[in-house]
């Protein structure tokens, strides 16, 4: 199953405590929290809180140990830049419940985030950009400054209040969400950089990625659908050595289906090469669609808008 790293929970629970919210201990099965649930924990979260923003607030009081060991892996990088790329690649270790991607352009870069929960995904998404705000500024020594934040959600409060407690910018009901800024600010230098640690680190980031993939059916197949986008479920089945249908049934029994999982990693494939500006026909063969029309039409479904349309938008002189 799906799940997350219990410190984080606890960081959900100290906040409700601060806040004299009462709220349920998740079950836990040793360090982990399976996502089911922390989906209850959070909507328990949101429902006795009277901030529209309280996700935000959590974020704000995030510090990096409730981030695991990714938490201390990222602050231990040399710079900026390969701290957010840690993230990308570490991120599984907080939580199986969303994705990173980070692009840049000569005039902004942006860190983007897709969930894959559906409790309280605005209050989820709110934390997470915040917290990702709070700890770039520790890390950077004060450095760091967003030029914007954009949501895909409507907003749950008024705009002024988000810009005050973000401070930048920030925009409603856009393509994606995603923290912006200023692509130069991916060489600053981490106020904790230490190379012999962070080896360290990345050794044991690794085996509980590792551990991860081994736990569960789906996050093994998103790893070879991530490698061999075009393959189906019978080739993909045959990589687990097990036929498609047996491999459908245990898919069901984590709760997911072979298309919902194999949707999901080829729209992340397909926006990642699409901010690159990749060519539409090429980003449709390499995920295996059968011609630009296929790929157009469940592009536009899964984004709200065609893929020529966000990659101009990703590519465009003022950024996206």
């Amino acid at each position: 199953m799906p799940s997350v790293t219990l410190r984080y929970s606890q960081a959900i629970l100290q906040a409700a405590e601060r806040l004299g919210l009462p709220l349920p201990t998740p079950g836990a099965d040793g360090d982990r929290v399976a996502l089911a649930d922390q989906d209850q924990l959070w909507q328990a979260f949101v429902d006795s809180s009277a901030d529209p923003l309280v996700g935000i607030s959590l974020g704000q009081q995030l510090q990096v140990g409730h981030l695991d060991v990714a938490g201390m892996l990222l602050i231990s990088c040399e710079d900026y830049g390969s701290s957010l790329q840690a993230l990308v690649d570490y991120h599984p270790i907080v939580g199986e419940g969303g994705d990173f991607a980070l692009s840049s352009t000569a005039m902004v870069a942006r860190l983007s985030y897709l969930p894959r929960f559906t409790a309280c995904v605005a209050q989820r998404v709110e934390a997470v950009v915040a917290a990702m705000i709070q700890l770039s500024q520790w890390s950077t020594g004060e450095v760091f400054r967003p030029a914007g934040v954009q949501f895909r959600h409507a907003p749950l409060d008024d705009t002024a209040r988000y810009e005050a407690l973000l401070g930048c910018p920030v925009t409603f009901e856009q393509q994606d969400n995603a923290l912006l800024f200023d692509p130069g600010l991916l060489d600053t230098p981490l106020i904790q950089a230490n190379a012999a640690l962070r080896e360290q680190l990345r050794t044991l980031a690794d085996q509980q990625m590792q551990s991860l993939q081994q736990d569960g059916l789906a996050s093994r197949v998103i790893t070879l659908l991530r490698q061999q986008p075009a393959f189906g479920k019978e080739r993909i089945g045959d990589e687990l050595g097990m036929s498609g249908r047996n491999m459908t049934r245990l898919l069901a029994d984590e709760g997911v289906s072979f298309r919902q999982v194999r949707e999901q990693v080829l729209r992340e494939l397909a926006e990642q090469r699409l901010a690159r500006g990749e060519k539409v026909i090429s980003v449709a063969t390499e995920l295996g669609f059968s011609d630009e029309s296929a790929f157009s039409k469940a592009f536009k479904r899964w984004a709200g808008v065609s893929p020529a349309r966000f990659r101009e938008q990703y590519n465009s002189p003022d950024g996206p």
